[in-house]
């Protein structure tokens, strides 16, 4: 049985992902910041196929909070096959006048969080690609086009996001001999909540669909170990290809 731990599990992109995995038979721990939500997604996610499902109240914000999710996934499955890396914040507003308030809160989620997870998932992951050494161990970090491509108003939100992407890349030049790769995906506007703040000047049918994102994880995964691809940028239809 392949597992995996997914952060931000119970919306959004993250959700998509988990219930995708779920179809596929994984044992599946995940994530969310309440745990009434966990607690409605869990028969979700086994209805539709998934293993055994451990569910872990966290705040990606608590670095402390963060390696019992890690542990607790060691306890139940003794490895890890995939390390979802979804859960984010989202922050607005030109240089001049960002909020530093939430720089603080958007590095810790979107940049430390991974950092701390992909540390202590290692030895995880190097056991799963020992187990499986033809697909080897994959992590998967949601980032943004705005991580690959400066975007006005976001600078704070896509240096964190940028951070992620030279994360995934690292991690593929240190681990990918071990087996484990990593991808980073850096998708424009996809039509979640986190993005309804943006609806009045880009319509949501105009925004990526969580289904072409979630399409893009499962090919990831599908992959062998030989194979490396450090980011993939998912541009919406009708614009440049390096704007939001």
């Amino acid at each position: 049985m392949r597992t995996a731990l997914v952060t931000g599990a119970s919306r959004g992109i993250g959700r998509g992902i988990a219930f995708a995995l779920a179809e596929r038979g994984y044992g599946l721990t995940v994530t969310s910041r309440t745990q009434a939500d966990l607690d409605a997604l869990v028969p979700d996610l086994q209805r539709a196929g998934a293993g055994p499902v451990v569910a872990v109240a966290a705040d990606m914000a608590a670095r402390e909070a963060l390696p019992p999710l890690v542990e607790a996934h060691g306890r139940a499955f003794g490895s890890m096959d995939a390390l979802v890396l979804n859960a984010g914040v989202g922050t607005a507003g030109g240089i001049g006048t960002s909020d530093l308030r939430r720089l603080d809160k958007t590095i810790a989620v979107n940049f430390t969080a991974a950092l701390v997870l992909v540390q202590h998932a290692l030895p995880l992951l190097r056991q799963g690609a020992a187990e499986a050494p033809a697909r080897g161990a994959r992590v998967v970090g949601l980032s943004s086009i705005t991580g690959a491509y400066a975007e006005p108003g976001l600078a704070v939100y896509g240096a964190s996001k940028a951070a992620l992407l030279s994360l995934v890349e690292t991690l593929n030049l240190e681990e990918s001999a071990n087996g484990v790769t990593a991808t980073a995906l850096a998708p424009a506007y996809v039509d979640t909540e986190m993005s309804a703040w943006a609806s009045d000047r880009i319509p949501p049918e105009s925004m990526i669909p969580v289904a072409d994102v979630v399409e893009v994880v499962r090919m990831l995964l599908d992959l062998s170990a030989k194979t490396v691809i450090g980011r993939v940028v998912l541009s919406r239809a009708g614009t440049s290809g390096r704007e939001a």
